[in-house]
């Protein structure tokens, strides 16, 4: 059976689920559709187990435990940044404990990942967990965590996305997060969140609701954070200097406004204006200042960027060069996020350092 024919078998399957459900009383046929779904999920953790790994490391507060997986076949993985990011003495524990060391390549605080490297001895390709190219998630769509919980074996859990979230209790993430109705527990961070074709489409970051729910990075944003590792061997975030206000008006279906300027930025250089609305950040469109915030994410300090923008009653491409500042690195509680003078919550203004 195709990949395709199989997921979408699981598709159907959690909807048959779901209408029994709320038919009030399940008919026969609801078992066999559980009894379906388990098996799919059960040869996804199958697929997937051999690339999961245990992690151990000592920080200045003592022992750390967590969750990570291969992404290549040279001992190559990644974890959470609370594992991997200020840990040192790693030790990566497979499913049949073999025990081996590792060292940290690169940990990026604002994207809330690390990257490690195995030392296989043996030279031996690892087992590695392949990156969805191009995640078609959408809420309701159903994925798989495979993790290391607290002092356990390696185990599944099973659930939906049930959004995607840029901030989360009044605070901003530093791009747009996926938010999975997975139960995680303690030990669980860094984990693989994976599609029913047993694909990475992101990284378990924290839990939420009490363990019940999960944040998760998007795997586009696991790829930015690698794309600068192989090329330049850190995390090179780059930095347009705009300010952007929501506009009373709409045009092209955006509301993002370009209320000012900094000196000499990148955006001045490019050519842009105040009072420009942004359609289009490189790849992503721009529907709204939050839709900025998230789109600046992928900027890397050198690398020309597409900028669309509606002025004077058409559309203009510019090409702007993303510069380094120092405030790019700064934590989630660095970005600054204000009412407009006097207006209310949802008419604010988002500077983007």
């Amino acid at each position: 059976m195709s990949r395709l024919l199989v997921f979408r078998s699981r598709t159907f399957a959690l909807l048959g689920i779901t209408m029994a459900l709320q038919a009030g009383s399940p008919p026969v046929w609801a078992g066999e559709v559980a009894d379906s779904l388990s098996r799919e999920v059960r040869a996804v953790f199958e697929q997937c187990q051999g690339a999961v790994v245990k992690i151990e490391a000592t920080d200045k507060t003592g022992q750390r435990s967590g969750t990570g997986f291969f992404i290549g076949p040279n001992g190559t993985l990644l974890t959470s940044f609370s594992v991997g990011g200020e840990g040192r003495d790693f030790v990566v524990i497979s499913a049949d404990n073999t025990r081996t060391p590792a060292r940290c390549l690169l940990a990026d605080a604002r994207a809330g990942i690390a990257l490690l490297k195995a030392e296989n001895s043996s030279n031996r390709p690892t087992s590695f967990l392949p990156l969805a190219k191009a995640p078609e998630l959408s809420v309701a769509t159903p994925v798989v965590t495979v993790a290391y919980p607290m002092d356990m074996p390696l185990t599944p859990s099973f659930g939906m996305v049930a959004g995607f979230d840029l901030k989360y209790l009044g605070r901003y993430f530093a791009t747009q997060h996926i938010r999975a109705s997975v139960p995680v527990q303690r030990g669980e961070g860094g984990a693989p969140l994976l599609n029913m074709k047993g694909e990475v489409v992101g990284v378990i970051i924290s839990s939420i609701d009490n363990g019940s729910a999960c944040f998760a990075l998007p795997v586009e944003a696991v790829q930015k954070i690698y794309h600068d590792y192989e090329r330049y061997g850190e995390v090179r975030p780059g930095w347009l200097g705009v300010m952007v206000t929501t506009s009373p008006n709409s045009e092209q279906g955006s509301t993002a406004q370009i209320e000012r300027l900094e000196v000499n930025a990148p955006a001045i250089q490019a050519g842009l204006r105040p009072g420009d609305l942004l359609l289009k950040i490189g790849e992503r469109m721009i529907k709204s200042p939050e839709d900025v915030l998230n789109a600046s994410f992928f900027l890397t300090v050198g690398e020309a960027t597409p900028v669309v923008v509606w002025r004077d009653g058409k559309t203009i491409t510019f090409e702007a060069q993303p510069a380094e500042r120092a405030e790019c690195e700064r934590r989630l509680s660095g970005l600054q996020v204000i009412p407009a003078g006097s207006a209310p919550t949802e008419d604010m203004t988002i500077r983007l350092h």
